[in-house]
């Protein structure tokens, strides 16, 4: 029989559900990007007047990439959410994603203006972008390498009363996240909104992700000491200690600038693989789901 936070989470985050929203994230980044570029075309001819900060949005048609990423990253926040019930180890390889595609959203941003400039200095736009591209290549390498762990460390045991509460209660937190999601997203869109109308616009990282991470921050932390009621084994708390580490890097990260966050994003996917390789199966630790 279905609790209902189960029911809750099947009806939202199900396989049915997480199908449709797939489905139609796809069709909205490609009917995005094709507005977004159209949106430069008739800025471009003088059809429309974009002022403000909004304008480096229609700066270039590499800026019409931008609109399409951010959809698809707003998709991986919703299967990050999806995946708090599993373990602390899949939430925690969906946040690598996000951090990867945040940085490329980034550079595409970048390499726009620069295509929309006038002229750029190779010791400031080209030394910035070369890190950039330096820190998407490890962010990469982070997150492929994570998953092949994550595989390599999943167990199939017989799962207890204990860990069918745990899960339960894991399940709930992801439906109150799913409402922050929705909550957190609703306002920056309105804000910005907003903002454009005042002549601002500007367009970063810090939108949503900032706030969202905030709250993932709460949510782990919440989840690690729910754990500790389940599992009290120093070893359990210490690995899950670090992945909430590491949430906080990549917090720091998205609301740093300019080399300092390309070194933060690094950091936190170096952090959760050396975690998740001392916790491997042939290792001396032993390794808890």
């Amino acid at each position: 029989m279905q609790t209902r936070n189960q029911s809750l989470f099947e009806m939202t985050m199900g396989e049915p559900s997480e199908e449709l929203v797939r489905r139609g994230t796809i069709i909205l980044a490609v009917v995005g990007f094709f507005v977004h570029i159209a949106l430069w075309a008739l800025h471009t001819t003088s059809r429309i007047s974009i002022e403000g900060d909004a304008v480096e949005l229609v700066s270039s048609p590499l800026s019409s990439l931008y609109t399409p990423f951010s959809i698809l990253l707003v998709y991986e926040v919703y299967q990050l959410i999806r995946a708090i019930p599993e373990s602390f180890s899949s939430s925690v390889g969906k946040q690598y994603e996000i951090a990867t595609l945040l940085v490329v959203r980034d550079i595409l941003k970048r390499l726009s203006e620069i295509e929309g400039s006038d002229g750029w200095e190779v010791s400031d736009d080209l030394g910035f972008l070369l890190v950039e591209s330096g820190a998407f290549l490890a962010l990469f390498y982070t997150s492929l390498t994570y998953y092949r762990m994550s595989i390599a460390d999943t167990k199939t045991t017989e799962i207890s009363d204990d860990i069918v509460g745990f899960v339960e209660l894991k399940r709930g937190i992801a439906n109150m996240m799913l409402l922050v999601f929705l909550m957190i997203a609703a306002y920056s869109f309105w804000t910005w909104t907003a903002s454009v109308q005042d002549g601002g616009g500007a367009v970063s990282r810090v939108i949503f992700f900032l706030d969202f991470f905030t709250f993932l921050i709460l949510a782990d932390i919440l989840i690690l000491l729910i754990s500790y009621w389940f599992y009290t084994d120093f070893g359990n708390l210490a690995r899950n200690t670090g992945f909430v580490l590491s949430t906080v890097i990549i917090r720091v990260a998205i609301s740093s600038e300019g080399v300092s966050s390309m070194i933060l994003f690094t950091l936190s996917g170096l952090l959760g693989i050396a975690i998740l390789r001392m916790f491997m199966p042939n290792n001396p630790i032993q390794n808890i789901s």
